[in-house]
C-alpha cells in the first residue's frame, strides 16, 4: 500500500486551497457509504441546521437512541429511505479551508453497478468501502473479499480514475482489531496486483462512531497514518486533458440572424482536450479537410487562444463542410477514425444484448447506428480471467464486462480511452426504447 501521496495538486489556486477533487463511494450493500458521507458532512461542518433538524426529526431513524442517522443526509428517495439501501446517485458539495469537493454516493447493490458507472465516470478517486463484518476471514489465514468490492474495483480501473482509497469500515465491530485490519488489506492488495491498481490507500474507519474520518479518536493509536479528509485533502489531480491533443467535438453549427450582410458561421461546442489559438491549422474530422482558425469566440468576447473545459465557437478562414458531430482536430496529430471499435464495456441493462440487433452508439456528439460484431470475452470479476463467448446469441447480462467488437455506420474520431478520456467513451442506446444499456471505453 502507498502511504499519504505527497504530491501537490496541479491546479492550486492563488489562495492556496487546492483544486475540485471529484470522488465516488462504492462497495456492497449496507457498507456505511451514506453514512461515511453523513459523517464527513457533519463533522466537517458541510451541512446546514436546518438540513440537520430535518434529519433530526425524520421518521425513518435507523439508529438506536438518540444518534443521528447520519445517512439520510444523502439517501433523499422516499424507497432509500424505506428499505435502508442507496438506490440512486446523490451527489453532494462541500469545502474545506483547503479544497472543494463533489461526492458521489453510489449504489452498493448489485441490481445498480450500471450507477456507480455513471458516477465513477468523471471522478478523479474513489472510496472503496470494505465492512470488517462481512469478510470472511479463514482459521486457515484465509480472506475473502465481497463480489462487489472485486466489482467495484475492476471498474475502477477500467475507468482510470487515478486514485483509490480502501476505507476498511465498521472497525468498532471487531473491537478496533489491528490483526484484522491487516489481513483484509492484505488481501485487497493482493486483489490490486492482478488489476493493476497501483495507487492505493487503505484507512481503518469506522463512519459512524468518526473514527478517522475527519478526527482521529482515541480509538486505534496504532494507527499513524492520515485521516479520510486529511488525505483527500492531500491528493493530486493531474488534468490530462490540457497535456493531450486538441479535439473539439462540434456540438453546433452557428450562422448569423439573417439581418447581416456577413456570412458568419461559427462552430459551437466544448473543448475536450489540449488548447487552440489562432492561426492553428487544424484537420475536420472525419471528411479530411483542412481549415485554419480564424477566431475563438466566448459570451465575454474573443480569445487569442482556448484550453480543454471552455466552450467557445471557432470561425475558420475556409468554407468547408461541417456539421454536428464532427471533430476539429490539430493537423498532426489527428483522432483516429474507426469503423471496426474493439471496446470493454458494462452492460447496464436488463434485458441481454442481442448480437442480431443494432444499437445507436453516442460518442462525443455524434450518433450513429452500432452492430456488435463479437463478443471476444467476458471479464470474471473474482479471478480476473476472460473467459471466452462460445455461443454470442447468449449475449451479455446485467453488470457483465466484456471485450467486444463494433462495427459502426459512420467513422468515429476516437481516441483510446486511457489516452483521452471524452473521445475513448461511449454509450449504446437501445433504438427502441431509448434506454442507455452499455456504457464502453475504447482500446484501439
Amino acid at each position: 500500500m502507498n502511504a499519504m501521496t505527497e504530491k501537490l495538486n496541479h491546479n492550486d489556486d492563488q489562495s492556496g486551497q487546492a483544486g475540485l477533487l471529484r470522488f465516488i463511494t462504492a462497495g456492497s450493500v449496507d457498507d456505511g457509504k451514506s453514512t461515511l458521507i453523513g459523517r464527513l458532512l457533519f463533522d466537517s461542518k458541510g451541512i446546514f441546521a436546518d438540513q440537520l433538524a430535518a434529519v433530526s426529526r425524520s421518521k425513518h431513524k435507523r439508529t438506536v437512541g438518540d444518534t443521528i442517522d447520519l445517512s439520510l443526509l444523502t439517501d433523499g428517495l422516499e424507497a432509500e429511505r424505506e428499505q435502508g439501501i442507496t438506490i440512486d446517485v446523490a451527489y453532494r458539495y462541500f469545502a474545506t479551508p483547503k479544497r472543494k469537493f463533489i461526492i458521489a454516493d453510489t449504489p452498493g447493490h448489485e441490481q445498480y453497478t450500471r450507477n456507480m458507472v455513471t458516477g465513477a465516470s468523471t471522478a478523479d478517486a474513489v472510496i472503496i468501502l470494505v465492512d470488517v463484518s462481512k469478510v470472511k476471514l479463514g482459521d486457515d489465514g484465509s480472506v475473502e473479499l465481497l463480489v462487489q468490492t472485486k466489482r467495484h474495483s475492476t471498474i475502477a480501473k477500467l475507468l482510470q480514475i487515478e486514485h483509490v482509497i480502501v476505507a476498511v469500515n465498521k472497525m468498532d465491530l471487531v473491537n478496533y482489531d489491528r490483526t484484522v485490519y491487516d489481513r483484509i488489506v492484505a488481501e485487497y492488495t493482493r486483489f490490486a496486483q492482478t488489476l493493476g491498481l497501483t495507487d492505493i490507500t487503505a484507512i481503518p474507519l469506522s463512519a459512524l462512531a468518526g473514527d478517522n474520518v475527519v478526527e482521529r479518536g482515541d480509538n486505534m493509536p496504532w494507527y499513524e497514518g492520515p485521516t479520510l479528509i486529511e488525505l483527500l485533502e492531500s491528493l493530486s489531480v493531474y488534468d490530462e486533458t490540457h497535456a493531450a491533443p486538441f479535439r473539439f467535438p462540434v456540438q453546433l453549427v452557428a450562422r448569423h440572424n439573417g439581418h447581416e450582410a456577413n456570412d458568419f458561421r461559427g462552430y459551437m461546442g466544448r473543448i475536450e482536450s489540449g488548447k487552440v489559438a489562432v492561426g492553428d491549422k487544424l484537420v475536420v474530422q472525419p471528411s479530411g479537410h483542412s481549415a485554419t482558425v480564424k477566431d475563438i469566440l466566448t459570451f465575454d468576447g474573443p480569445l487569442q487562444q482556448a484550453v480543454a473545459g471552455q466552450s467557445v465557437t471557432i470561425t475558420l478562414n475556409e468554407y468547408v463542410d461541417i456539421s454536428r458531430g464532427d471533430v476539429l482536430a490539430p493537423s498532426e496529430q489527428p483522432a483516429t477514425l474507426l469503423k471496426q471499435v474493439q471496446a470493454d464495456v458494462c452492460w447496464m441493462a436488463d434485458e441481454p444484448l442481442d448480437v442480431r440487433r443494432k444499437y445507436w452508439i453516442k460518442h462525443g456528439t455524434r450518433q450513429t447506428m452500432a452492430k456488435v460484431k463479437a463478443i471476444e470475452s467476458v471479464l470474471d470479476v473474482n479471478t480476473q480471467q476472460r473467459r471466452t463467448v462460445e455461443n454470442p446469441a447468449d449475449g451479455l447480462k446485467l453488470n457483465d464486462i466484456a471485450r467486444i467488437e463494433l462495427t459502426v455506420q459512420q467513422p468515429l474520431a476516437a481516441d483510446a480511452y486511457e489516452a483521452i478520456r471524452a473521445t475513448g467513451a461511449f454509450i449504446l442506446i437501445d433504438e427502441v426504447t431509448h434506454q442507455t444499456v452499455a456504457a464502453g471505453m475504447i482500446r484501439t
